[in-house]
């Protein structure tokens, strides 16, 4: 659950690629669909039947008008309706093409039918569904202009016209008998005559039936199987795609997932120590502060605790000063070695500062500089390496000598013993007897002795004195250092018999580092004061250059 945290805290440190996928994405989309056609889309609607004109419409009528409007919808994505209208409007695509444009569909529990036409030209859209319209229209057998319905018209005209004649001719004949009827005086003629009335009415009546129903064939309101256009398509202004704000939003949508998602496997697969959490959680460490980067021109630039001693980073190593001071409350950590698993991790630039916070803490502090292969202290503290260290360890009497190789460093209760000329057996050198001699002499004239050692991992140096101490103190690289790399520089010390104190966690960026900023804390005075001194320990080159003069 606490990695799960770290993970899902850990993906705001990639807050600029997740902003930067985002944006990209967006911008990628807008581009493109700027650069998209614009489709525009009409319809046409047509209704199967006339059962909306019946008096008395049944439900198996707007059944059959239903399934028959799903029939047309089908009809008019095929080839004779596709093809007649390629032909009639003298379109440049075959039949396929526009199939991939006309959408037919029934709307349900109506008669209705609707044919959608979607073209990058808005004037053709609607000439294609017009026309789409059109030739279903004429495909449908009640159609008036339907080839086999035209030939059989001339037939129903001429049989409608004979009907015509025969109703006519046998109306006026009723009349002439109902006349006789009025005069008639015998029983026989009356009953004749009304007899010769009835069996015409009923020619009429059958007549006028057939009549009625040849002259429904033309119009075709005899059939539900009848189609008309009801609403014609539309010119439309608004194209229907590319949608710009939704193809937009769904792009930066996409980007961002994807961003968020490659930041969690990012996270996943970086193993680096990044906060102090991940020192207390994940590793087991004792926390004893945290350390923010330190600028300037050269090493002795970065002494900040001597140049800035009211700066925020010198209460960074004040924390530190007093968490190892806490921890060795029972047993006081008089010697302490500083190292680090890797180089370049700033274990020597912690060992400095922290020396001269020791010494304004009124404690006699002497730090030394057992990095025999990669010395670095004289440089910070700017004093001469023509003596020290290399030259105590090969000297017959320590005792006598080692006074003469300690270094004034200008800070009070602060002095610095080099490391001297590089030696190419520094383990063997580290490992002897002389080296315990040297560390209780040294114990005895101060209170407290720091010894800036080698890299745990790279060399054996600092094995061979982690013992000889009272506590190791790890500087850890944030973002740098990995957990394996630290793991196992534990593994190396814990192996000796070294006491580790803690881990300081150094170079963190921001808030992370754990201390005050600059002006939450301070006065304004003070601040200023801080920034004074710290403005003056780092020298521009052309100031150092004079000063050298």
């Amino acid at each position: 659950m606490v990695e799960l945290r770290q993970y899902v805290r850990g993906i705001f440190r990639w807050w600029w690629l997740i902003a930067l996928s985002t944006c990209l994405a967006a911008g990628a989309s807008y581009y493109a669909s700027s650069k998209m056609p614009r489709i525009y889309q009409t319809t046409t609607t047509l209704i199967v039947g006339q059962v909306m004109q019946q008096e008395n419409p049944t439900g198996s009528d707007f059944a059959t008008t239903e399934m028959l409007a799903e029939s047309y919808a089908s009809m008019a994505v095929r080839q004779p309706v596709l093809q007649a209208t390629v032909d009639s409007l003298g379109l440049n695509m075959s039949w396929q093409e526009l199939r991939g444009q006309v959408y037919a569909y029934s709307i349900p529990r109506t008669q209705l039918m609707a044919i959608a036409v979607e073209d990058i030209s808005p004037e053709r859209a609607v000439a294609i569904a017009d026309q789409v319209a059109y030739q279903l229209v004429l495909q449908s057998p009640n159609s008036p202009e339907n080839q086999k319905r035209q030939e059989r018209s001339g037939f129903v005209h001429e049989r409608l016209d004979d009907l015509e004649k025969r109703i006519s001719t046998s109306r006026a004949r009723v009349e002439e008998l109902e006349a006789k009827l009025a005069t008639a005086m015998s029983a026989r003629e009356i009953q004749d005559l009304q007899e010769e009335i009835t069996s015409l009415e009923t020619l009429i009546n059958d007549w006028q039936k057939d009549y009625l129903g040849l002259l429904g064939f033309l119009t075709g309101s005899d059939s539900p199987n009848y189609l008309s256009v009801i609403e014609p398509a539309q010119l439309p202004y608004s194209p229907i795609s590319p949608n710009v704000k939704m193809n937009v939003l769904l792009a930066a949508a996409v980007g961002f997932v994807l961003a968020v998602s490659a930041a969690l496997v990012l996270e996943y697969l970086d193993d680096t120590l990044r906060s102090t959490e991940d020192l207390g959680t994940t590793l087991g460490l004792t926390v004893l502060g945290s350390i923010g980067r330190i600028k300037g021109g050269d090493h002795n630039d970065k002494l900040i605790t001597a140049h800035g001693p009211y700066s925020p980073l010198s209460e960074a190593y004040r924390m530190v000063r007093t968490n190892v001071q806490f921890l060795a409350v029972d047993q006081p950590a008089k010697s302490i070695m500083v190292t680090s698993p890797n180089p370049g991790e700033g274990k020597s630039l912690t060992a400095a500062n922290l020396g001269v916070i020791m010494a304004q803490a009124n404690l006699r502090t002497i730090i030394v500089d057992t990095d025999l292969r990669r010395p670095i202290l004289h440089k910070i503290f700017r004093v001469p390496n023509l003596e020290g260290v290399t030259d105590l360890l090969r000297s017959q009497n320590i005792g006598l000598e080692i006074e003469g190789h300690l270094r004034e460093t200008g800070i009070e209760n602060l002095r610095i013993l080099p490391s001297g000329p590089l030696h190419p057996n520094s383990a063997e050198l580290l490992s002897s007897q002389r080296m315990t001699d040297m560390v209780r002499l040294l114990r005895e004239m101060a209170d407290v002795i720091i010894f800036d050692s080698s890299p745990i991992l790279a060399v054996t140096d600092a094995s061979v004195l982690a013992n000889r101490v009272d506590g190791v103190i790890l500087v850890i690289q944030a973002k740098q250092t990995r957990r394996d790399t630290t793991r196992e520089a534990m593994k190396r010390l814990n192996q000796v018999g070294a006491n580790i104190l803690g881990a300081v966690l150094n170079q963190v960026s921001g808030k992370e580092g754990g201390y005050y900023s600059s002006k939450s804390y301070y006065t304004r005075s003070e601040y200023g004061m801080a920034n004074r001194i710290h403005r003056t320990g780092q020298r521009h080159w052309w100031q150092r250059l004079f000063a050298a003069k």
